[in-house]
């Protein structure tokens, strides 16, 4: 019997997912072999943290166009029976000159190496091993950098991240010849790689093992910071080797609001996790209708939109800010915004690029650790500046910066630019309830207000929650929706002001990640729209 004929893109029937339960440990994430190489160290005797640790790096290999070792990250954790919060995003480099791009939005680039701020993700993983490991650094990253050597077969997810990059970056490649080191690393037969293609990625796993065996400073003061910076110069980009050297992540407290009996976490700007908060504390003032409902739908994206609105003006590095997030999380300020969701659609426009490239991942341990983590390079491949040698693709995150003069995200040298990765997590007195998190640039925010409602006011379990058809805002009153949405649903949303559209690219709604703690059981759902994967112990 010869081959078979099919298509790895091609699905007749609808799939059915089941909650996934364990006991001893849990990773749940986009890809089967990141969560695997999780589990494994779990097994290994690693905890929740060197089990996210593990998964990161894998994630780095196997969703090369999601997120990278040149991008950024943050992460929630529960230890010791409280939470902790790690920002290892990363600031713009000190020859980054404002002056040329400040009110000049369409001047400023969207890819190439004058996009690139500080890479965060190695001295992330470094500092949660430091701090919170139980395994060497060498052990957790070494099945990510085995990946990497042996290689790994494309899934069609993956695959269409590289065919969208590949147009892209060909287009651009004229405009910015940095880029053809893309090309060199991930097209290395001269065309997109697609589904149930073999690639290796030798560079990636030197890189890998030289950031294990150094913890660390390879990447930002030995070899990987030198071939950075000499890469930076011959193109003429704004990072050197003394802005890696002096980048240290930074340890943070978790910000939350009281929900309905539980309290939702998210990490403090410059993240956009806040604008998740901003729209659940105005919702939980308003009456909701069940989760199918038209005006449980409209005053959702109403808050959303309020929330945007308010982050757009206010969220930026920390220690420019100039509205607290305590005011902004106010319940005051929460029941008058509240107030202005009525019965028709209103205008609000934020100020988030889209098209982005992030993973989630969620891990759970026996000792009761647990860990919410999400790491990116921003638009799918970052910048599209490939270190080849380490396999370093660097992010593009500048392009997050305001061009606004005076604005508190306006861009600067040695600022942390607003930031759209944001993990979640949620308790309930002292107690974890759980992480959970649902990455997609603006669509984050919307799919933890969506995820956090549909399991604390409607009951839903993980798995139910993320398979939910979902919705997104975009700017005005235009709102896409997913097919599996009821025609007589969109039709009442169109008649209270709302401009809805079906959008079949299931990437335009997120990924999301759940594990929640049940007593002893460890309960988790996966996110259908990918290759969403669940793994116990």
């Amino acid at each position: 019997m010869g081959d078979l004929n099919f298509k790895t893109d091609a699905f007749r029937y609808s799939s059915r997912r089941e909650c996934v339960y364990g006991k001893n440990g849990m990773v749940a994430t986009s890809h089967p072999a990141a969560a695997q190489v999780g589990l494994e160290l779990l097994k290994k005797g690693g905890n929740a943290i060197d089990a996210a640790i593990g998964t990161a790096a894998a994630l780095t290999v196997v969703e090369p166009g999601s997120n990278g070792i040149g991008g950024d990250s943050f992460s929630i954790i529960w230890k010791d029976n409280k939470l902790s919060g790690l920002n290892a995003s990363g600031p713009s480099p000190q020859k980054m000159n404002p002056d040329k791009y400040v009110n000049n939005e369409e001047d400023f680039p969207t890819f190439g190496i004058n996009t690139v701020t500080v890479p965060g993700v190695p001295a992330g993983w470094v500092e949660l091993n430091r701090k919170h490991g139980k395994l060497s650094l060498e052990e957790v990253l070494e099945p990510a950098a085995k990946l990497a050597e042996e290689g790994f077969v494309v899934t069609d997810v993956v695959g269409q991240s590289f065919h969208r990059s590949f147009k892209r970056f060909s287009k651009e490649n004229k405009k910015h010849p940095e880029l053809k080191s893309w090309f060199e690393v991930f097209a290395p037969q001269g065309k997109s790689m697609k589904a149930m293609d073999v690639l290796k990625l030798k560079g990636h796993a030197k890189g890998l093992r030289l950031i294990a065996q150094s913890k660390g400073k390879a990447f930002y003061s030995g070899e990987i910071a030198q071939a950075i910076d000499a890469f930076s110069v011959k193109y003429e980009g704004c990072i050197r080797y003394e802005d890696l050297a002096a980048y240290k992540p930074e340890w943070v407290d978790p910000i939350s609001i009281d929900y309905k009996g539980f309290k939702i976490w998210e990490m403090p700007p410059n993240g956009q996790g806040i604008v998740a908060l901003m729209a659940l504390n105005s919702l939980k003032f308003l009456e909701l209708d069940g989760i199918d409902h038209p005006l449980t739908l409209h005053k959702q994206i109403e808050a959303v939109k309020l929330a945007f609105s308010d982050g757009n003006l206010t969220i930026a590095d920390s220690r420019h800010m100039t509205v607290s997030k305590e005011r902004l999380l106010s319940e005051e300020y929460a029941r008058n915004r509240a107030g202005l969701i009525g019965d028709e659609a209103t205008e609000a426009v934020p100020g988030i690029k889209d098209d982005s490239g992030t993973v989630y991942l969620a891990t759970a341990d026996s000792e009761g650790n647990m860990v919410s983590y999400i790491q990116s390079n921003y638009m799918g491949f970052g910048s599209g500046a490939v270190i080849p040698e380490y396999g370093i693709s660097l992010n593009n995150r500048a392009v997050g910066f305001s061009r606004e003069e005076g604005h508190v995200n306006c861009l600067g040298p040695g600022k942390r630019p607003f930031n759209t990765i944001i993990p979640g997590f949620i308790t309930k007195g002292d107690k974890p309830v759980g992480p959970f998190g649902v990455m997609g640039g603006q669509m984050q925010p919307q799919g933890h207000v969506q995820v956090v409602q549909s399991l604390i006011d409607f009951n839903l379990n993980p798995q139910d929650a993320l398979d939910a058809p979902r919705w997104q805002w975009f700017k005005g009153n235009k709102v896409i929706v997913e097919p599996e949405m009821p025609v007589s649903t969109m039709n009442a949303l169109k008649n209270m002001g709302h401009e809805i559209s079906v959008e079949l690219n299931k990437g335009q709604f997120g990924r999301g990640q759940i594990i929640i703690k049940n007593g002893e059981a460890l309960v988790g759902g996966t996110e259908p729209r990918t290759d969403g994967s669940v793994v116990a112990w």
